[in-house]
């Protein structure tokens, strides 16, 4: 990496939803056994390895990443080396505030990523279920000003489309629906501007000062009314917003994307495999659904097996 290239840090969101602790811990403060539905299912939670392949893609096509920085719930996986100085464990306990502890919401913790110790400047975000399929530079992600490469899908008339399903068809809309819209209506109220676009599902990067801003100024007030949602709630608001607001300011860059650049795959439809060796992108993502069963996941174990068969430095 050239000098004048700013050092980019990656960080991992990982739970091990195998772990009968972490489940017991789940099931008591919900008050009963959590059953499987749209906000909650299994796949949400459940341990499958893919972070394990995901750091082999790393290693293999974004070796200029300067650290890794995974935060989980008080949890290691037993195959990382945590002894590599490349990788950080942390703990949600140690960024979150009392209150939204315990915490089971994603779109919660995401709003605390900046509070990362020693975290970059630049940095990108993961899930263990995604993956680089081909080589990627600093520039992939960050403009010559240094500004983020904001890589959404288009998705026109959305606003629209959402009036139809609730007014009209009444039809509810699934939790993730609605903190992503939530978001988009935060920064229109704010800026004037309502972004159809929506999250391509796979990594994303964003400037660190610019995620604090948001969160302790900007909508600081509207975030702190999110901080206690233990589980996935109407009211959370999805991190796109960090994306709106540095679209609306002209800190970022809008990117709409392909399926030869991001692809987002279920695990088990078949077909969708067949695309991702169609188009071959740069990203992937395999996600696990409340449609997904342990047969669809074991396949998967083994395809990212083969796909990614040599280990990383991240291994012991």
């Amino acid at each position: 990496m050239k000098s004048d290239t700013p050092s980019i840090d990656l960080v991992y969101l990982w739970v091990d939803g195998n772990d009968p602790e972490w489940q017991a811990k789940r099931n008591a403060f919900f008050g009963r056994k959590v059953e499987n539905s749209s906000s909650n299912f299994n796949g949400r939670y459940v341990n499958n390895d893919e972070l394990k392949f995901s750091l082999r893609s790393v290693e293999r096509y974004a070796p200029w990443i300067r650290k890794v920085f995974i935060v989980t719930d008080n949890q290691k996986p037993k195959w990382l080396d945590i002894s590599n100085p490349k990788i950080q464990i942390i703990d949600q306990n140690d960024i979150l505030p009392e209150k939204s502890l315990p915490c089971f919401n994603s779109n919660v913790l995401e709003h605390f990523l900046y509070k990362i110790p020693n975290l970059s400047e630049h940095f990108l975000l993961s899930n263990d279920d995604m993956f680089f399929n081909k080589t990627v530079l600093p520039t992939t992600f960050f403009a010559k000003d240094g500004f983020p490469i904001i890589r959404l899908n288009r998705k026109p008339f959305r606003r629209f489309r959402w009036f139809l399903r609730e007014q009209i068809f009444k039809k509810p809309h699934k939790l993730y629906s609605k903190a992503l819209f939530n978001a988009a209506e935060l920064v229109k109220q704010k800026f004037g501007v309502f972004y159809n676009g929506l999250p391509h599902h796979n990594l994303d990067s964003y400037l660190k000062s610019d995620c604090l801003r948001v969160a302790e100024h900007i909508f600081k007030n509207e975030i702190d009314l999110t901080k206690m949602n233990h589980f996935r709630s109407a009211n959370d608001i999805q991190r796109i917003v960090y994306s709106y607001v540095a679209l609306a300011e002209k800190r970022g860059h809008l990117q709409y994307v392909s399926n030869d650049e991001s692809l987002h795959i279920h695990i088990q439809k078949d077909r969708h495999f067949e695309k991702l060796k169609k188009f071959n992108p740069t990203f992937f993502c395999m996600n696990d659904t409340e449609y997904a069963d342990d047969n669809d996941r074991m396949k998967l174990k083994v395809w990212l097996s083969t796909r990614f068969a040599e280990k990383s430095e991240f291994e012991k």
